[in-house]
């Protein structure tokens, strides 16, 4: 007789084999370096802003799934909305109908940014890029794609395409027509715009990696020369969007600047439900959609299904009623206000930058001789070996989980839920500052972690 599915049986007689799973059928890398790094743990349950292992000891989360876990995770809001839209059995997908939940978070959404008129929704950020490369080609009939270097807009071939991070692109050429400039660089902009075929810039207004905001002014110039040669701005919203920065977009922190094309997701998703969006100007949708014979010229199989929409509408309804944005303002201040604090006390702390609840802690090399000589030999091994040095017991003493910013960097990036507190700041910030102290004070476990590292980047050469 067929046994009938029960998952949490199912999670109870095999969730032990967790890591042996994915060593044998899923990417074997990852359990391998989670134990290399000591973040092999065993989570049992999360709400909010923290987790807990099967001992009962809580961890809090300064992550968030990379900035997916917005409101935290099993918002009861969120978690309603979902069992309402499950039990309504709506006629979900049929592709031949205009069910009423994509048309409302559509609007919902647009009223954040009124400027702009219409919406594709697909399931990822990398689908948001990819929906908003295909659309600038298409309206202004060229090719060339201008992104930022050290830029991270996904890896799918399109968005890998305007990825500023060569170890992404290595071996995956051709790709389609691209231009890296600096960020904040002008002059490089127009030369590359004289050339006349390019179809847009794409921007993070702060990049993912290292946490860099765009200068003063310069998110406007690079708008005004776009248009002005006919080409669009483009703003990578992914990470930075929903209220992550203290404003719902990162690109409203600079006056007039109104983008042609903005990408969503991660946080839109409320945590369960993957969602992207690609919010545009009306012309440009006409022009792509321009005859009921182009009706499905693009499309996602899974796009504006209930589940991601009514996930959506409700993550939205969440953050007016409980004023995330302000709260991700106001606590995300008051950490980095703290955080710069420390720049002054410790060598080995260099800067610390961002906007609200996104900020990078930067290390450099030390002045002084005993330091300089450990930080010498990590960075001889592999650069970014400190920053995960420090990374590590700060997981391991103090269960907070942090990760770097990016590979071969020295920086930390802060992305935590939009719904921590000052206690939660505070907590980081205690927690930072005694691992500080200890690294300066040549505290004998972080640095004989540090030869572990060593010895594990030597040897994967």
């Amino acid at each position: 007789m067929t046994k009938e599915f029960d998952l949490a049986a199912l999670l109870a007689e095999r969730g032990a084999e967790r890591y042996e799973l994915h060593a044998k059928y899923l990417n074997h890398q990852q359990p391998r370096m989670l134990r290399t790094i000591g973040f092999d743990k065993v989570y049992e349950r999360a709400e909010g802003a923290h987790f807990w292992d099967a001992d009962g000891n809580d961890y809090l989360d300064m992550l968030a799934g990379f900035a997916v876990m917005g409101l935290g995770r099993h918002h009861p809001v969120v978690r309603k909305a979902l069992h309402d839209v499950l039990d309504a059995s709506l006629a979900d997908l049929t592709r031949f109908d205009c069910p009423p939940l994509p048309g409302l978070l559509a609007e919902k959404l647009l009223s954040y940014s009124p400027h702009l008129d219409r919406v594709f929704f697909g399931n990822s950020g990398t689908e948001a890029v990819e929906t908003a490369l295909k659309f600038a080609r298409y309206a202004t009939g060229r090719q060339r794609i201008l992104y930022c270097s050290h830029a991270f807009h996904g890896l799918t071939t399109g968005s890998l395409s305007v990825n500023g991070e060569d170890s992404f692109r290595k071996g995956f050429a051709p790709l389609l027509p691209d231009t890296a400039v600096p960020l904040g660089d002008l002059d490089a902009l127009a030369r590359e715009l004289k050339k006349g075929d390019v179809a847009a810039l794409i921007v993070e207004p702060v990049q993912g990696k290292g946490v860099h905001e765009a200068p003063p002014g310069y998110l406007l110039a690079a708008q005004e020369l776009l248009h002005r040669h006919k080409a669009l701005l483009i703003a990578d919203e992914v990470q930075t969007g929903l209220g992550r920065t203290g404003k719902f977009y990162a690109y409203q922190h600079s006056d007039g600047v109104e983008p042609d094309l903005v990408c969503v997701a991660k946080a839109l998703s409320g945590g369960y439900v993957p969602v992207g969006a690609t919010l545009g100007k009306d012309w440009i949708f006409q022009k792509v959609y321009s005859s009921m014979d182009r009706v499905q010229v693009h499309s996602a199989s899974f796009g504006s299904n209930a589940q991601a929409m009514a996930a959506g509408l409700a993550v939205l309804s969440v953050m007016e009623n409980e004023q995330i944005v302000a709260n991700a303002a106001a606590v995300g201040e008051r950490l980095k206000s703290r955080l710069t604090e420390l720049v002054g006390r410790y060598e080995l702390l260099a800067d610390v930058r961002g906007r609200g609840l996104m900020i990078g802690i930067e290390f450099g090399r030390p002045r002084s001789l005993r330091l300089r000589s450990r930080w010498t030999m990590l960075q001889a091994a592999r650069k970014g070996l400190f920053a995960q040095m420090v990374v590590v017991p700060l997981l391991q003493r103090h269960r907070i989980l942090t990760q770097v910013s990016g590979d071969h960097l020295e920086v930390i990036k802060l992305i935590p839920p939009l719904i921590i507190d000052t206690a939660d700041a505070d907590r980081f910030v205690d927690a930072f500052t005694e691992v500080m102290e200890d690294a300066h004070n040549g505290g004998g476990l972080m640095w004989d972690f540090g030869k572990t590292l060593v010895k594990q980047a030597v040897a994967n050469r």
